[in-house]
């Protein structure tokens, strides 16, 4: 499956070209209702089966699917929302090669052991659903049947992550091809169940049609870049990344990132803290350096060799804070700014892009982003598309962090994670985070390279270390997630 993400006018796109390249729509149409009746088939093969088919072509898929589950011996039922003439030519087809009664969708009635088949709705839609179909969808959701969505479930709009009206909430959704934006951003996602792109014969269009700007977040997309130690690699040729620490009370942050550094592959880490809480942060690390600085003058000596700076956790909502932002900005460094570090500019995007001389990534939480871009969520189509306008505005990689984190890039490519866990919702999750592209940007990875690999391995060490767990729990986590990343790379050396 690819990993490109698609608007709904681009899988058109895609779609088009799979017709001039000699494949018929409807044969695509024939390959999408047989991929839907074979996944109900194999996740569910027991029970009645209720297809509801709308007068799209989502109809026409479910047509051909409930003729497929028929010839299975499967006992389906079919109820149908639209006359014939609101059907495509290909819709048309399906219907004229399905056996069997149909019954209007008002005759709908469900039990707990039945399987719906739901073809009302596509990605295509555009408006809340009321009527029959609003009714027939609340029907669904309240009968715990389970349900297959063909392409999204019935109430999604496909291009968006908001959920605008009733929507059947789907156990699984089969797609086609590649994914939309509403099987990746919340709340959508969360009604789509697992997602399957089921390859149907415009797969090898989908790069062209998406152009490459958006992408479900995989090592498929950066671990070719993802750098590894040789037979005569040293600490210092691995990458030298700072970290800098709030003050004496709030120095576990910054040490959570440094650890976290390390463990991505850095050769050698220093925390660098004020003057009153060197003990404390030299008496509680082993590997991480440390040493003190008493202003921004003596923070930019003390990074002078290090090839990544992580600075925001825990720092303090200070002027001292800002200070030695804009002083390791203006010295040219790559950094990582997080949390306080983001929050100091609240309002100032411009300003703070104004800075930013070297690479920098920043990784606000949704309450940090709406501090430094007021209104950009608000003003925006999708959370995507708010990330590209800040990443635009800053000239720095943006990772708006939460359950579907988007990374976008000044270019405009970006990326959603969906690979993590919820328990990574705890105390210091985002300072490993952020210590993580530290760690990845010291190896020399690009901003954005750096910022994708550190979310998915973020989110995998969420994965393994899963219910119950803390934000120390990552770092031997981490180590089994890179560890894995390892062992597949040299598996397809």
């Amino acid at each position: 499956m690819s990993c490109a993400i698609l608007t709904c006018d681009e899988v058109r796109a895609a779609e088009q070209m799979a017709v001039q390249a000699g494949i018929p729509l409807w044969g695509l149409m024939q390959k999408a209702g047989q991929a839907c009746a074979d996944v109900l088939h194999a996740e569910f093969p027991e029970g009645r089966v209720v297809v509801l088919a709308g007068p799209g072509n989502n109809g026409g898929d479910a047509f051909v699917a409930a003729q497929r589950l028929r010839d299975l011996g499967r006992n389906v039922w079919v109820f149908d929302l639209a006359p014939i003439a609101e059907r495509s030519l290909e819709g048309q087809d399906a219907l004229a090669g399905l056996s069997g009664a149909r019954q209007p969708l008002e005759d709908l009635r469900l039990s707990l052991d039945d399987v719906v088949l739901d073809g009302l709705f596509g990605a295509g839609l555009s408006r809340a659903l009321t009527g029959e179909a609003a009714y027939a969808v609340e029907h669904v959701n309240a009968s715990g049947a389970k349900v297959v969505a063909i392409d999204v479930p019935s109430g999604l709009v496909g291009d968006i992550g908001d959920v605008i009206g009733p929507a059947i909430r789907a156990d699984v959704t089969v797609t086609f091809c590649c994914k939309k934006t509403a099987h990746v951003l919340q709340p959508a996602s969360g009604l789509c169940g697992e997602v399957i792109a089921a390859e149907i014969g415009f797969g090898r269009f989908v790069a062209a049609a998406g152009g490459g700007r958006l992408h479900e977040n995989s090592p498929e997309l950066w671990g070719a870049m993802l750098r590894w130690p040789e037979v005569s690699s040293h600490k210092h040729r691995r990458g030298r990344l700072a970290v800098v620490t709030g003050p004496l009370a709030s120095t576990g942050a910054a040490r959570l990132a440094a650890q976290a550094g390390l463990r991505a592959g850095a050769g050698q880490v220093t925390l660098l803290c004020p003057p009153a809480a060197l003990m404390v942060v030299a008496g509680s690390v082993m590997a991480p350096l440390t040493a003190s600085f008493s202003d921004e003058h003596q923070l930019v000596a003390l990074t002078e060799t290090a090839d990544a700076v992580v600075i925001g956790p825990a720092a303090g909502i200070t002027d001292k804070t800002r200070v030695n932002v804009e002083a390791l900005a203006k010295a040219d460094r790559t950094l990582v700014l997080d949390a306080d570090a983001i929050t100091v500019f609240k309002g100032e995007a411009e300003t703070l892009g104004g800075l930013l001389e070297a690479p920098a990534v920043l990784t606000p939480h949704m309450g940090e982003f709406e501090r430094l871009f007021p209104g950009v969520l608000a003003g925006a189509a999708s959370k995507i598309e708010a990330a590209r306008v800040a990443a635009k505005q800053v000239g720095a990689v943006v990772l708006l962090k939460g359950p579907d984190t988007v990374l976008a890039a000044p270019d405009g490519r970006a990326v959603v994670n969906i690979h993590a866990s919820p328990f990574l919702a705890t105390a210091g999750s985002g300072d490993v985070l952020a210590g993580i592209i530290g760690g990845l940007l010291a190896q020399g990875l690009d901003t954005f390279d750096a910022a994708c690999a550190g979310a998915w391995m973020h989110g995998d060490a969420g994965i393994r270390a899963s219910a119950g767990m803390t934000a120390e729990d990552l770092d031997q986590a981490l180590r089994e997630t890179i560890a894995a990343l390892y062992a597949a790379r040299s598996a397809h050396a």
